[in-house]
Formats: C-alpha cells, structure tokens, sequence
C-alpha cells in the first residue's frame, strides 16, 4: 500500500470536501463513519454512471483506517472500476487528505465496495458491456 506523498492516487477524484469540526468523534479527529460515507457516495457515483442505472451497495471489504483525518483537511476520495460482473461491480476507492489544506498530502483510508445495478422495479438488471456507453463515461472511468 503506498502511502507516500509522490504516490499516485489510484482512480478518479470522485469528491473533494473539507472536514469540519461538526464531523468530530469525542477524540477530536473525524469521525470514522463520515469518511466511511464520503467513500461510499463516491463509489455510488462511480458505480452508477458505469451501469447508467440506479445502484446499491451491498458489501464492503477490506476497509482499512490508515490514518486519521483532522479538522480543516481536504479529503479527496479517487474512485476506480475494478470488476464488473452481470448485475454487479466492485469499486476500489481510496480517500486521500490534504493536511491543513495546504499541508503533506496522505492516504488515509482504502476499501472496495460492491454494488448491484437495479431495474425500476429493485430487481437485479444487467450492466451494459462497455462498449455501449455514452462517451462522458468512458472519459471518466
């Protein structure tokens, strides 16, 4: 796992925010779960535009808290295509912060979540092969 500053971020920017003091656990750092759901509305963008249809997480693995975000950070979190099945996907994301605002760039979390593609109905529908795509998607996967 890189982790270095001169590291490459793995994918797309996806979202760029700042951490605030209202996303605070009680130690003073963010909150876990507000980075784990900036990470998972990320993925769902990603997922949704390459299945040009709505999308569901359904699984989670291998989350990993590298580092701790503090207040006044811009979190980036970098979306990623890894696997693309009949009605579901996998979506690599890594969240990377920009200390201070201006500071040392690090990694500080990695994880890859699974969506399933739904129809209207919230049935399992098929993923369009890739080559059907409109063009924006393409350009950004």
């Amino acid at each position: 796992m890189q982790q270095q500053d001169d590291a490459p971020a793995r994918g797309r920017l996806t979202i760029r925010t700042l951490a605030m003091p209202s996303d605070t656990n009680p130690s003073g750092d963010i909150f876990g779960g507000w980075v784990l759901s900036q990470m998972d509305l990320a993925a769902g963008i990603c997922a949704g535009q390459r299945a040009q249809c709505r999308v569901v997480t359904v699984a989670l693995d291998g989350m990993s808290f590298i580092r701790p975000v503090k207040v006044g950070d811009i979190l980036g979190v970098y979306t990623e295509v890894c696997r693309v099945g009949r009605s579901s996907l996998d979506i690599h994301v890594e969240s990377w912060v920009r200390r201070g605002r201006i500071g040392k760039r690090e990694k500080v979390t990695e994880a890859v979540f699974k969506f399933v593609a739904l129809d209207d109905e919230g049935k399992p529908t098929k993923i369009p092969e890739s080559n059907s795509l409109p063009p924006y998607v393409e350009s950004e996967m």
